[in-house]
């Protein structure tokens, strides 16, 4: 397998983009190497600038759960795209796609359409500071809700502590009004909402997290946090960037039985296309500009081309709902097959699986928080995804990210999965 093509293509992105890459986890410098450059994708496959093949774990982080160049999506495009790419002005499609989406998610009102999961997050955040008039925000270390500046805040010295910026370009000021909690620690959200009392807006997080590998919640963790959030008039705000759409019709609401206040949505609502929601109860949403006092806006947001594709891949999804029983089949014979495998070495291992989310870290410790995860043998974890990417399997170049699976890989394809990964695990410490 070469890659002389996606070196020279790294080698002159490097001249223009900051690292050569549009996104920092693409320039694979956790586990170095070179980025591969991608030319083309069907289905489950992968096609690289140097005409290599993979099979995709990684389905553009989660949108194409159909797999790539879904032939209802590729048509709604190619038929919609002659009547201009934008209007700036309010369409019947946007319309269409916020009713099947309320019709599908559990406890959704009303809906604003806007162009990421970041601005979808940043502004549920905006809207629940809004409706509750307090300053503060509650997130988990290791959940990842984008790159707004009051989801880039790291851990202080305790428990019941303020957080402080890990990006330049975050204040103290917006680092002050962020607060956190271990993933799955209830005990820790209870101290901190009762050092804060009355001052916390929203609790946000992501019902099943994506963004340190794959870790579910824990037997009681969400139920726990509606009830807080009741008890203290505080917004519960589930990022389902990720898990909506994806693990049920109706999200992680749905196949957890847990009803948030505010849902932010992104990826597979526009079939791959940019675009984000966010939504929920129609007291808090009639908050939100022209009807409210909160004011969020977007040139693009509610885009025709954006909309065209998400309402044609959700309407296939709710008509053919047994898409997630294949998907939850596919998901554990991967877990197993993995379990399998890794059962017959030496290597520290564990296997977090949720559906259609999967991931593998290489540590004894159960990964149920950040902590847990960053436990993880990174050289292990490179060793084995080059080992996968040079057999033809493309997993996330990150030991912190989700595996994903789309419909369209086989189980043919499954079990090709696990024959490389054999040989590669064999081979890891030598």
């Amino acid at each position: 397998m070469t890659n002389k093509q996606s070196k020279k293509l790294y080698e002159r992105a490097l001249n223009f983009i900051p690292g050569g890459v549009n996104s920092p986890v693409r320039a694979f410098k956790s586990v170095g190497g070179t980025p591969v450059f991608i030319k083309k994708a069907k289905g489950a496959i992968l096609t690289d600038e140097d005409d290599n093949e993979y099979i995709d774990y990684i389905a553009s982080w989660g949108p194409m759960i159909m797999g790539h160049a879904f032939k209802p999506v590729v048509k709604a495009i190619k038929d919609k795209v002659e009547d201009s790419t934008s209007f700036g002005a309010p369409t019947e499609l946007e319309i269409e796609i916020a009713e099947l989406i309320i019709s599908m998610v559990p406890g959704l009102d009303k809906l604003r359409m806007v162009n990421s999961g970041t601005e979808a997050c940043m502004s549920a955040i905006r809207l629940a500071r809004g409706y509750t008039g307090r300053d503060k925000v509650l997130k988990f270390r290791g959940n990842y809700h984008g790159h707004g500046d009051s989801f880039l805040i790291q851990a202080g010295s305790g428990a019941v502590t303020m957080g402080s910026p890990n990006s330049p370009g975050v204040t103290q000021g917006v680092a002050r009004d962020t607060l956190l909690a271990d993933y799955n620690n209830l005990e820790q959200v209870k101290r901190v909402l009762s050092a804060y009392r009355g001052d916390v807006a929203a609790i946000i997080v992501e019902p099943v997290a994506g963004n340190m590998g794959c870790v579910p919640p824990a037997e009681g963790f969400l139920e726990g946090l509606r009830e807080i959030c009741d008890e203290e008039e505080v917004v519960l705000i589930f990022d389902e960037v990720m898990t909506g759409f994806r693990l049920a019709p109706g999200g992680a609401q749905e196949r957890l039985g847990v009803q948030a206040d505010l849902v932010c949505m992104g990826k597979v609502i526009g079939a791959g296309m940019p675009v984000g929601a966010y939504g929920g109860k129609q007291e808090i949403m009639d908050y939100v500009s022209p009807v409210g006092p909160v004011y969020q806006a977007g040139t693009l947001s509610g885009n025709p081309i954006a909309m065209v594709s998400g309402y044609t891949l959700l309407k296939y999804l709710d008509e053919h709902r047994e898409v997630y029983d294949r998907l939850d089949k596919k998901g554990e014979k991967l877990a197993k097959g993995f379990d399998s495998i890794l059962a017959k070495t030496d290597l520290p291992y564990q296997i977090n699986q949720v559906g259609s989310m999967i991931s593998i870290h290489f540590t004894d410790e159960p990964v149920v928080d950040f902590a847990g995860a960053a436990t993880g043998d990174n050289e292990h974890f490179k060793k084995f995804f080059h080992g996968m990417l040079k057999g033809g399997v493309y997993l996330p170049p990150s030991a912190y990210e989700s595996y994903f699976l789309s419909d369209a890989i086989t189980y043919k394809m499954v079990d090709q999965t696990l024959e490389i990964a054999e040989k590669v695990i064999k081979s890891l410490g030598k």
